[in-house]
């Protein structure tokens, strides 16, 4: 598992290997091992031509830098690897000087005054290794580090010159573009917050080591970042220092790990049956996004509660579902469904309450009876089915009293942050706004799930989800085409379906979001662009997401 730690708790860590006989200069070399790896895979998947530079800071950074100059120079002989260095070295750097007699070229910035050596390798190479400052330095970048990140960000910026479309039947001809990798973190991004120096390089990957850094998902810094890719520097097994945090990073291998076996004797009932209460008037189709997304993570049925005068319309969407129609008022339910619920509720496995619910007094009514009637507040919970809420459920949820003692323990809540604001804002002296929120997402999501005793899924980019005890993970999408309607009843649905089959609550949170964040970003790789991912794509490529876990080995 994949563990997120601070800039102190990494510290902390190296020094714990370092007493137990994995050697600071044996990480060092890891790193490097990891760094080129990436470097190389990069110039094989894209076919570049293989002129590297190596932009080498003064510390542990420029070293990690240097050692994979070096493993590049020694096992790809046509690569032509330049390291530009910061800061002259001390002569007994043992990594500098192996570096040297490899054949790596080296450029003294002190001896590069106008950067006219670096502005000749900068309008050539296929490769820049941002390799100056790590995970220690926060901005601002003064000096000459300033000076030398300025004069590659203007010198890359007019290198990718804008295309322009002379014959609408050709296609847009893109100059080739250097493709830049922070090691560890980019240079000027604080790992702690995730702020970011105005001259920092955005990278198109970052190798990070041992551990990820929370600033690596924190807006503005979590930009800079690119795709991140977690360097192994083989620290000892049983680390104290490791084991202990509790804070981690969604995965793939977890996430199959997890998942319910599929076994070729089942049947519809292994699968468990799902209950899902929504949609109204004005949202019908979030009843359809939020079904269908639980018959897509794999429950093997599925119940729809809508209101009655939208059966006919949703049936001919979702064929494979059943139908549990209920009492309404002009569209929306109301307290008298709650007595057709109570007696269809022990046959369930998960129930979700919300999608495109409305908020009004009728479902106030509603969501209180059904609460209330169910006997969730008297703690007879033994049929009861667990619970999902989501959406205008959410937002029920937050006009009543002491609402989380209306709930079962471990009930998993799906608020964006709004909805999240509105849940805390009995808190009066602590209640956080959205901006405050937003500001620090897993503190947030932590501290709230610890006095709810709920599951929390706090959505948005790189949502999180935490778990009463502590345990929170980071999921590692974030996408502009999940910012659409609907999508967050494609999550829900995902969830329950998961929930139903028998996952802990946490672990369907947890698999839920990275098979729904899986499923954006394929939908936008596929349509080539975010703009136009509907949530209807995010559904239908939910089966790629499952797909994608096929070939990952827990």
């Amino acid at each position: 598992m994949t563990k997120i730690v601070t800039v102190k708790e990494m510290q902390e860590i190296e020094r714990t290997a370092d007493q137990q006989g994995h050697s600071y200069r044996a990480m060092m070399e890891m790193a490097g091992h990891a760094l080129a790896d990436h470097i190389i895979s990069v110039i094989m998947q894209h076919y570049l031509d293989t002129d590297v530079l190596v932009l080498v800071g003064p510390g542990n950074n420029g070293g990690d830098g240097l050692v994979a100059a070096r493993l590049l120079t020694e096992h790809m002989p046509d690569v032509t690897v330049t390291a530009y260095i910061l800061k002259p070295r001390e002569a007994s750097d043992e990594v500098y000087q192996a570096a040297r007699t490899a054949g790596v070229t080296i450029i003294q910035a002190s001896d590069d005054i106008e950067f006219t050596q670096l502005s000749d390798l900068l309008s050539e190479v296929s490769v820049i290794v941002d390799a100056l400052f790590g995970t220690g330095t926060r901005p601002p970048i003064r000096g000459s580090a300033a000076e030398l990140l300025a004069h590659v960000k203007d010198t890359l910026a007019s290198r990718q010159a804008t295309p322009s479309l002379l014959d609408p039947a050709q296609p847009l001809d893109y100059p080739d573009k250097a493709v830049v990798i922070a090691v560890d973190c980019p240079s000027g991004l604080d790992c702690d917050t995730g702020e970011v120096d105005t001259h920092t390089l955005y990278a198109d990957s970052t190798v990070t080591f041992a551990a990820a850094k929370p600033g690596l998902f924190r807006f503005p810094g979590a930009a800079a970042v690119g795709h991140l890719r977690i360097g192994d520097i083989g620290l000892p097994s049983g680390l104290t220092a490791l084991e202990s945090i509790t804070l981690e990073l969604a995965d793939g291998p977890r996430v199959k790990q997890s998942l319910p076996p599929r076994r070729l004797d089942s049947h519809k009932g292994t699968f468990g049956k799902t209950l899902i209460v929504a949609g109204s008037n004005r949202y019908i189709g979030a009843a359809f996004l939020a079904g269908a997304a639980a018959y897509a993570a794999g429950t093997g049925l599925v119940s729809i509660a809508p209101p009655e005068n939208l059966v006919p319309t949703l049936a001919a969407m979702l064929p494979e579902a059943i139908w549990l129609p209920l009492p309404h008022e002009n569209g929306m339910l109301n307290s008298e469904a709650v007595a057709i619920l109570r007696e269809s509720l022990p046959e369930y496995s998960a129930l979700l309450v919300g999608p495109g619910l409305g908020h009004n007094r009728t479902t106030q009514g509603f969501l209180v009876n059904l609460l209330e009637t169910i006997g969730l507040n008297t703690g007879d919970q033994a049929e009861m089915p667990r619970m999902v809420i989501d959406a205008d459920g959410l937002n029920i949820l937050a006009t009543l009293e002491n609402w989380w003692q209306r709930l079962p323990p471990r009930t998993i809540i799906t608020p964006h942050p709004g909805e999240f604001s509105r849940l805390a804002a009995y808190d009066k002296e602590n209640a956080p706004s959205i901006k405050e929120v937003q500001s620090d997402r897993v503190a947030v999501a932590r501290r709230y799930a610890a006095i709810w005793n709920c599951v929390v899924v706090l959505k948005g980019p790189y949502t999180i989800s935490a778990e009463p005890e502590g345990r929170t993970t980071v999921n590692p999408f974030a996408s502009s085409a999940l910012a659409s309607a609907g999508t967050g009843d494609v999550l829900a649905g995902t969830i329950a379906g998961l929930l139903a089959q028998g996952m802990a609550a946490a672990d369907a949170a947890i698999a839920g979001a990275w098979l729904h964040g899986y499923a954006g970003h394929y939908a936008e790789e596929v349509l080539g662009t975010p703009v136009a991912v509907k949530a209807s794509d995010v559904l239908a490529y939910l089966a790629n997401a499952f797909q994608a876990l096929n070939s990952v080995t827990p």
